[in-house]
């Protein structure tokens, strides 16, 4: 008579991948994370609007949630516990520069940088063609021509004088009055995308915009970087999913429906030869969020966070 033996190792893992989606902030609609996917959740491919961020280094999570007893008695003794204070912390390092990364490692909001001849007044826009997709914008021929392989562009519709949160569908920032810019929105929105061709008047991307299909009156202007500012009073809102995985298939997923950033912006720089000082140095985004609370839709509990796990194959539950 044989027996098999089983364990339950805890996961080894070599680095933790971030996954970011945007919060509708006039809503606060936030997107769930359904525990059932964790078997068919593509890392490589994850299911919209859910945006890959890659590898981050560093990473850590401090729960700073008080509870407080409850007294009862002559002498007073702790009868039970109640939650007095519910927050939790996260930090991390970006191991790339994007429009997204450096948005989350900024805090308020961040700026496109649009292109112009003369280095302050930016470039017309041009209109969006039907047929366009996310991952190809379709223009008038004419209009087609001012852009080639290279180009960055921003994709969104022109401002019109409205105030609270703008930028569609990701909102990029938050105004008290009203201004005179008709690029403003471009200016801050996430639409942003790479050309990587252009035929026949369309204008075929890298990767697929973050907001998706680009609305009817959304126009496209050509950007040439980006640039944050210190100081502000809007504050960048993400739901946040972060994934950890066992060289034995098991998953470790964190889960935060509400992840506002809590720092202004802030650089790390690691050397790449350590035995010389002043030497080459690889410079990282920082990240710190705080985590907002939802009300969970089963039972109306309050929560920051949600930890699924995978079990590997044959591990003892």
């Amino acid at each position: 008579m044989t027996s098999t033996s089983f364990a339950a190792p805890a996961p080894t893992t070599r680095r933790v991948r971030a996954y970011f989606a945007p919060v509708e902030r006039a809503t606060q609609a936030y997107v769930r994370f359904y525990p059932a996917q964790m078997n068919t959740f593509d890392l490589d491919a994850p299911p919209a609007p859910w945006i890959d961020l890659g590898w981050i280094e560093n990473f850590g999570r401090t729960a700073t949630s008080k509870s407080a007893p409850i007294l009862t008695g002559i002498p007073a003794a702790t009868l039970e516990q109640t939650r007095n204070t519910l927050e939790a912390h996260l930090s991390f390092d970006f191991l790339s520069w994007t429009k997204l990364t450096m948005a989350l490692g900024t805090g308020s909001q961040h700026m496109n940088v649009l292109a112009g001849s003369d280095g302050v007044s930016a470039e017309p826009a041009v209109s969006v063609q039907n047929g366009s997709t996310a991952s190809m914008v379709q223009l008038a021929a004419g209009d087609a021509s001012r852009f080639g392989p290279g180009s960055m562009i921003a994709v969104d519709a022109d401002y019109a004088g409205q105030t609270g949160f703008v930028g569609s569908p990701v909102s990029g920032a938050f105004l008290r009055q009203a201004l005179t810019d008709p690029d403003y929105i471009r200016r801050i929105t996430f639409n942003v995308g790479l050309v990587l061709g252009v035929s026949s008047g369309s204008l075929i991307l890298a990767q697929p915009l973050p907001g998706g299909v680009p609305r009817a009156d959304a126009k496209v202007q050509s950007i040439t970087g980006f640039v944050d500012r210190e100081g502000g009073s809007f504050h960048q809102e993400w739901s946040g999913l972060f994934v950890m995985e066992g060289s034995q298939g098991d998953r470790i997923f964190l889960h935060y429906p509400r992840l506002q950033s809590m720092s202004s912006a802030e650089e790390s720089s690691v050397p790449l030869d350590s035995r010389h000082k002043g030497g080459i140095s690889r410079i990282l985004l920082k990240g710190q969020f705080r985590a907002l609370p939802v009300d969970d839709p089963i039972d109306g509990e309050r929560v920051l966070c949600y930890r699924s796990f995978k079990p590997a194959a044959y591990a003892l539950i």
